[in-house]
């Protein structure tokens, strides 16, 4: 990947990228307020699974696949993975989670990085957009290449969930920063395998993290809306 697409693809995936990614845990505070995450190991664990086996794997699978569309300027097949993506969210709050970060990573994005690809296929994503739809939309539009680019948003998706955990799990920021030392390989060989993945593919065996983000709908004492 060129310099300049890396340094835009770091950009799109700072915490500092108005997308509200901090206000997210998808799940992670449920997790660690029934015990399922303690420590370093149930949380490297925790997300390791939602990596390898649940929602991350299928994000990417979905970004890959939108990449492609945006690439082939096939402005149906975008809209019929957008669908699928939305589709996907196993509750209300996971809902909110993906279709509110992926609007405004899309509105962002299309204002501070303007191309016309993008702006001709934005323009029939004008509802609900998943989050991984916008990612890869934007990197495909941008000409990004793709294995580095499923790279970045899998770790990236990774750090967030740290970030989360140092707010509400008894652990600190070094614990958290070999936590992402250990998941980072595992991203990079993920991100490997998902080209060559159709979207029959997607699936998910984490059920205690869609249950549980079911029950931190009504969950007494919660800092974050997933």
């Amino acid at each position: 990947m060129p310099m300049i697409e890396a340094l835009r693809l770091m950009a799109w995936l700072s915490p500092t990228y108005p997308i509200g990614a901090y206000a997210y845990s998808h799940g992670l505070e449920w997790a660690v307020e029934t015990g399922s995450v303690s420590d370093e190991a149930t949380l490297t664990d925790w997300l390791g699974d939602v990596l390898e086996c649940g929602s991350a794997r299928n994000d990417l699978i979905l970004a890959a696949h939108a990449h492609c569309a945006a690439a082939a300027s096939d402005g149906p097949a975008l809209v019929a993975i957008n669908d699928l993506a939305l589709a996907l969210a196993p509750s209300r709050e996971l809902h909110l989670e993906t279709s509110q970060q992926g609007r405004s990573f899309l509105d962002a994005t299309r204002v501070a990085w303007p191309v016309p690809a993008l702006a001709s296929l934005s323009e029939m994503l004008d509802g609900e957009v998943a989050y991984p739809v916008a990612v890869g939309v934007s990197a495909g539009a941008h000409g990004m290449a793709l294995v580095p680019m499923l790279s970045g948003f899998g770790l990236a998706f990774v750090q967030n969930l740290v970030s989360a955990a140092l707010r509400v799990a008894p652990i600190g920021q070094s614990v958290g920063t070999r936590v992402i030392a250990a998941l980072a390989p595992r991203v990079t060989a993920l991100a490997e395998t998902v080209p060559a993945l159709g979207l029959d593919e997607i699936g998910s065996a984490t059920l205690k993290l869609d249950l549980g983000s079911a029950r931190h709908e009504t969950q007494y004492s919660r800092i974050f809306r997933s």
